[in-house]
C-alpha cells in the first residue's frame, strides 16, 4: 500500500520536499493557502488551509490516515507538525520542544540555562518598556520579532533613541507582537545543518553565511564546507549537539546559526527544520553526496539509516539583490558553465533590502572552488 505523508505548506520552500516525496513513490497532501502554493500542481490531495490551523489539518490527516507528518525551512509550521504528529503516534518532536524552537525568548531562556553562550538579551512586547529594560545592554543592539525568520523585522540599533522605532516595527511583524533585543555580537555567521533520530544528533556540514550588514543583515549568500579552523568546527558541533538537546529536538532536521567572535562561539538561534534559501534542500547533497530530504522523509515514517557523507565538494548559493547586483552576471551565464547548476531571476526590479523576501534572483553552484560575489 502507498504509504501518505502530509507536508505543511506548498511554497517554493516545500516544492523540493514535494518532489522528492513523489519519486519515493508516496502519496502526498500539502496543507496551505493558495497563495504562492507553488507546490500545489505537484502533490496529490491540496488543502487551502493555513499551516496555523492546528486542529483542522489533524482532522484531514486523521480521516486521511496519514504514515507522517513533516515540512521543511519553516518555522512556523514546526508547531502543527509536533501537534498533529503527536496526536496521531506518528515520529516527530514533542509540543514542548516545537514551542521552545519557535519562540527565540523561550528558546534563549533554555540554551542560557544550558550553560551555551548567548548574547545578552530582554524581551517584551511594549516598547517603551523594553528600551527601559535594555538600558543595562551595550549598543549596538538587534531588534527582532521573537516567532518570525527569513531576516524578517530584524533591525541593529546603535543608540536608545533608534530603539523604540526598531522595536515598534519588530512588534508589529510579530506573530504575537514580542520583541527580543539582543547585544550585537561581532564575528563571522555560520549555520549547521544536522538530522536525528532518537535523541542522537548527526552534524551534516557548516555552512558560512554572507550577510547585507547592518541594518537588516539579509543573506546575500551560503557556501560549504565552511573555512573555519577545523577546531572551531568540532566546538560549533558540540555546542549544536548540546543545545539540540537542551530544546528536546530528538528527530529530523535541525537549523543552527552561530556568531563565531575572538575564538569564542555564541548560538543566536536554532530551529527544528531544515535550513532555508536552498541550504538543506539543495546544497548539502551537492557538497556532501547526502540526500538529506530522503532522510527527513524517511525520519518521519518512522526510520533511519546513519548519514553517509560520500564526497566533499565547494557548493553554495548567491543571491541578486540590490545589495548584490554582480550576482546578475552569473545568473547569465548558468547556461554556459556546468558548475552552476541553477538560476532564477525574479523580474528585473530590485527593491530595498530589508528582508529575504527582497532578493530578485538566485544561482546555485558545485564546484572546486567557492563562488564569490566579488
Amino acid at each position: 500500500m502507498v504509504q501518505k505523508l502530509a507536508i505543511l505548506g506548498a511554497s517554493y520552500l516545500q516544492l523540493p520536499l514535494v518532489l522528492k516525496a513523489k519519486q519515493l513513490g508516496l502519496e502526498t497532501l500539502c496543507f496551505a493557502w493558495d497563495q504562492d502554493a507553488v507546490a500545489q500542481e505537484h502533490c496529490d490531495r491540496f488543502f487551502p488551509i493555513s499551516v496555523l490551523e492546528k486542529q483542522r489539518i489533524y482532522d484531514v490527516c486523521a480521516d486521511m490516515q496519514i504514515d507522517g507528518i513533516t515540512s521543511i525551512a519553516s518555522d512556523i509550521c514546526v508547531p502543527t507538525v509536533s501537534y498533529v504528529a503527536t496526536k496521531l503516534g506518528l515520529i516527530g518532536n514533542t509540543e514542548m520542544s516545537a514551542q521552545l524552537c519557535t519562540n527565540k525568548f523561550l528558546m534563549r531562556q533554555t540554551l542560557s540555562k544550558s550553560g551555551l553562550n548567548c548574547p545578552q538579551y530582554v524581551t517584551g512586547c511594549v516598547p517603551a518598556d523594553l528600551v527601559v529594560q535594555a538600558s543595562p545592554l551595550r549598543y549596538p543592539l538587534i531588534a527582532k520579532p521573537v516567532d518570525r525568520s527569513g531576516s524578517l523585522g530584524v533591525q541593529k540599533v546603535e543608540s536608545p533613541t533608534d530603539l523604540k522605532e526598531a522595536v515598534t516595527n519588530a512588534s508589529e511583524l510579530s506573530l504575537s507582537g514580542h520583541v527580543i533585543v539582543e547585544e550585537f555580537m561581532e564575528g563571522a555567521e555560520v549555520s549547521v545543518e544536522t538530522i536525528s533520530w532518537e535523541g542522537t544528533h548527526h552534524h551534516l556540514c557548516i555552512t558560512d553565511k554572507e550577510t547585507s550588514g547592518p541594518p537588516h543583515f539579509v543573506e546575500l549568500a551560503h557556501h560549504q564546507p565552511s573555512a573555519l579552523p577545523q577546531s572551531t568546527r568540532r566546538l560549533i558541533e558540540r555546542e549544536t549537539s548540546q543545545s539540540l538537546t537542551s530544546l528536546g529536538v530528538d528527530y529530523g532536521a535541525s537549523h543552527a546559526k552561530f556568531i563565531v567572535s575572538e575564538n569564542r562561539v555564541y548560538i543566536t538561534e536554532i530551529g527544528a527544520r531544515m535550513g532555508g534559501d536552498f541550504i538543506g534542500s539543495d546544497l548539502v547533497n551537492l557538497s556532501t553526496g547526502y540526500d538529506f530530504l530522503s532522510a527527513v522523509i524517511s525520519i518521519a515514517l518512522g526510520h533511519f539509516q546513519k548519514p553517509l557523507i560520500k564526497h566533499e565538494a565547494c557548493a553554495g548559493v548567491l543571491f541578486y539583490s540590490s545589495e548584490s547586483p554582480e550576482v546578475w552576471d552569473l545568473i547569465h551565464r548558468a547556461e554556459q558553465e556546468p558548475q552552476l547548476i541553477r538560476a532564477e531571476l525574479n523580474g528585473n526590479q530590485l527593491n530595498p533590502l530589508q528582508s529575504s523576501s527582497d532578493r530578485s534572483g538566485f544561482v546555485i553552484y558545485q564546484s572546486d572552488r567557492r563562488y564569490m560575489r566579488k
